[in-house]
């Protein structure tokens, strides 16, 4: 079937050889498409490419997660939830947490997490009604783990900072709710008391754990590179890369989650805003890996735009990694060139 470039998706297996207008081969007959060679197509000025199975032939099995796996993944996350908070009383009521019990709920989390690959629908099934504190905590430790594993650790090492992304936050079980949900900007006095968490955070963590490494990360992941971070404001190679992990991890979590007083951010938007904070307050290779490895799985999702039309993103755009293109019912929408047009909202299938 002949199809427009821009309806190609990574997956679609070409029946003819491609040639561009010059009479250079471009790709051989009976390559699966990446995304790299659709974007080298358009580059090339390309407009039609002869495939063996239509996009939505190819990838109906594979944009959406199959409804028993949802449910599965819906039950884990919120027993996670639950115990999330059982942790944070148990720290808030005796200084200590059980750490069998973080360790049932880690590997219980981590054994299916290693079975998917699309992050994106992982974090939209996370986009709920729950207390941020014990979503956040189970976010930050998913996303951690990817990162760990996305930059070249094994498995255990992966397990280890999962484990110090998830109990992060637990120093908050010390701080006052009435300052952790207040939905007004805290008053310099009361910032100065929350920044403690990460004091409170390094002591209950080694208490309960003896782990200077899990009880470090709880402490320094509010350094920067930069040094700019607290509460030591350390810099670059003096953070633990657990930590520098860590704050990747939970920077991308906070802007894209619903707090008392901030409104959640759209999730590619957010990238570019890390992709910026990279050349100074993250550490530069854990927000690539991170960005690299999000990316592709907004292909196929369904989003609404700034116009109030709803779409497909169907490329990450090479002139433009955070403005893909988009198919509409009528039209494609390159936000590369369309500056005056956004995505507001990005929806689980």
């Amino acid at each position: 079937m002949r199809v427009h470039v821009t309806d190609l998706k990574p997956g679609d297996l070409l029946k003819n050889d491609v040639y561009n207008s010059s009479g250079l081969h471009m790709l051989m007959k009976g390559s699966l498409l990446s995304e790299d060679d659709i974007s080298k197509l358009l580059q090339h000025g390309i407009d039609y490419a002869d495939v063996e199975h239509t996009t939505s032939d190819l990838h109906s099995d594979t944009q959406t997660m199959p409804s028993d796996q949802t449910r599965l993944l819906a039950t884990l996350f919120d027993d996670t939830i639950k115990g999330t908070e059982s942790l944070f009383q148990q720290a808030m009521e005796k200084g200590f947490i059980d750490e069998a019990q973080v360790d049932e709920i880690l590997i219980n989390l981590t054994t299916q997490l290693e079975k998917q690959k699309d992050v994106v629908s992982l974090l939209l099934m996370l986009d709920g009604d729950n207390d941020y504190t014990y979503n956040h905590s189970l976010q930050v430790g998913m996303l951690a783990f990817y990162i760990a594993g996305w930059m070249g650790y094994n498995p255990e090492e992966c397990l280890t900072v999962a484990k110090a992304g998830y109990l992060h936050d637990i120093g908050k079980s010390k701080i006052s709710p009435e300052m952790l949900h207040k939905p007004g900007k805290l008053t310099s006095e009361e910032f100065e008391e929350m920044k403690k968490h990460t004091l409170y955070g390094y002591e209950i963590v080694k208490e309960s754990t003896q782990d200077e490494i899990l009880a470090t990360v709880a402490l320094q992941h509010h350094e920067r590179e930069d040094g700019s971070g607290y509460p030591h404001g350390l810099k670059g190679n003096d953070i633990h890369p657990y930590a520098r992990i860590t704050a990747v991890a939970d920077v991308y979590s906070a802007m894209t989650t619903n707090r008392v007083y901030q409104t959640k951010q759209e999730l590619i938007s957010v990238l570019c805003e890390l992709y910026s904070l990279s050349f100074g307050q993250l550490n530069g290779e854990a927000t690539q890996e991170l960005i690299k490895h999000m990316l592709p799985n907004f292909i196929g999702k369904r989003v609404l735009l700034t116009s109030g039309e709803t779409g497909i993103i169907v490329m990450n755009n090479p002139a433009d990694y955070f403005r893909p293109l988009v198919q509409t019912s009528t039209a494609f929408i390159d936000l590369a060139k369309e500056r005056d047009i956004a995505i507001v909202e990005i929806y689980i299938q």
